[in-house]
Protein backbone atom coordinates (compact mmCIF):
# COMPACT_ATOMS: atom_id res chain seq x y z
CA UNK A 1 0.00 0.00 0.00
CA UNK A 2 1.44 2.87 -0.92
CA UNK A 3 1.62 5.86 1.43
CA UNK A 4 -1.05 8.27 -0.63
CA UNK A 5 -3.12 5.61 -0.31
CA UNK A 6 -2.39 5.33 3.41
CA UNK A 7 -3.05 8.99 3.91
CA UNK A 8 -6.16 8.91 2.12
CA UNK A 9 -7.41 5.95 4.20
CA UNK A 10 -6.48 7.73 7.51
CA UNK A 11 -8.17 10.82 6.03
CA UNK A 12 -11.04 9.34 5.23
CA UNK A 13 -11.17 7.22 8.91
CA UNK A 14 -11.09 11.03 10.38
CA UNK A 15 -13.76 12.29 8.15
CA UNK A 16 -17.84 12.16 9.72
CA UNK A 17 -19.51 9.32 8.08
CA UNK A 18 -22.34 12.54 6.16
CA UNK A 19 -19.38 14.31 4.64
CA UNK A 20 -17.87 11.40 2.78
CA UNK A 21 -18.83 11.40 -0.88
CA UNK A 22 -20.81 7.66 -1.81
CA UNK A 23 -22.34 8.96 -5.14
CA UNK A 24 -20.12 6.75 -7.33
CA UNK A 25 -21.27 3.57 -5.20
CA UNK A 26 -24.05 1.98 -6.58
CA UNK A 27 -27.26 1.12 -4.17
CA UNK A 28 -26.68 -2.71 -2.88
CA UNK A 29 -30.74 -3.84 -2.66
CA UNK A 30 -29.59 -7.64 -3.30
CA UNK A 31 -28.40 -9.29 -0.40
CA UNK A 32 -29.16 -13.27 -1.65
CA UNK A 33 -25.42 -13.86 -2.38
CA UNK A 34 -24.33 -12.27 1.09
CA UNK A 35 -22.22 -14.14 3.31
CA UNK A 36 -22.32 -13.08 7.34
CA UNK A 37 -18.95 -13.21 8.76
CA UNK A 38 -16.80 -13.61 6.03
CA UNK A 39 -13.96 -10.61 6.22
CA UNK A 40 -14.57 -10.56 10.22
CA UNK A 41 -14.49 -13.40 12.62
CA UNK A 42 -14.20 -12.39 16.32
CA UNK A 43 -12.33 -14.68 18.65
CA UNK A 44 -14.25 -17.07 20.54
CA UNK A 45 -13.32 -18.64 23.79
CA UNK A 46 -14.75 -21.90 25.03
CA UNK A 47 -15.50 -21.78 28.57
CA UNK A 48 -18.31 -23.47 30.70
CA UNK A 49 -21.29 -21.25 32.18
CA UNK A 50 -23.75 -22.37 34.20
CA UNK A 51 -27.47 -21.26 32.98
CA UNK A 52 -30.94 -21.81 34.10
CA UNK A 53 -32.38 -24.92 32.55
CA UNK A 54 -35.38 -23.12 31.57
CA UNK A 55 -33.36 -20.12 30.11
CA UNK A 56 -31.49 -22.88 27.99
CA UNK A 57 -35.04 -24.13 26.92
CA UNK A 58 -36.06 -21.02 25.85
CA UNK A 59 -33.02 -20.60 23.38
CA UNK A 60 -33.00 -23.96 22.08
CA UNK A 61 -37.02 -23.54 21.54
CA UNK A 62 -35.86 -21.56 18.84
CA UNK A 63 -33.65 -23.93 16.94
CA UNK A 64 -30.92 -24.10 15.91
CA UNK A 65 -28.11 -21.25 16.71
CA UNK A 66 -29.60 -21.02 19.94
CA UNK A 67 -25.47 -20.05 21.38
CA UNK A 68 -24.95 -17.50 18.66
CA UNK A 69 -28.30 -15.81 20.35
CA UNK A 70 -27.03 -15.92 23.68
CA UNK A 71 -24.28 -14.52 22.80
CA UNK A 72 -25.83 -12.08 20.92
CA UNK A 73 -28.30 -10.60 24.26
CA UNK A 74 -24.89 -10.73 26.14
CA UNK A 75 -23.25 -8.68 23.65
CA UNK A 76 -26.79 -6.31 23.35
CA UNK A 77 -26.48 -5.88 27.19
CA UNK A 78 -22.90 -5.68 27.31
CA UNK A 79 -22.58 -2.66 24.84
CA UNK A 80 -25.69 -0.98 26.58
CA UNK A 81 -23.55 -0.69 29.65
CA UNK A 82 -20.50 0.43 27.56
CA UNK A 83 -18.65 -2.66 26.04
CA UNK A 84 -17.19 -1.30 23.04
CA UNK A 85 -16.67 -3.74 20.32
CA UNK A 86 -13.21 -5.04 18.99
CA UNK A 87 -12.72 -3.51 15.74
Amino acid sequence: MTDELKAELKALEAMPDDRIDTSDAPAVTDWTGAQRGRFYRPTKHQLTLRLDADVVSWFKDAGDGYQTRINQVLRDYAERRGLQRVK
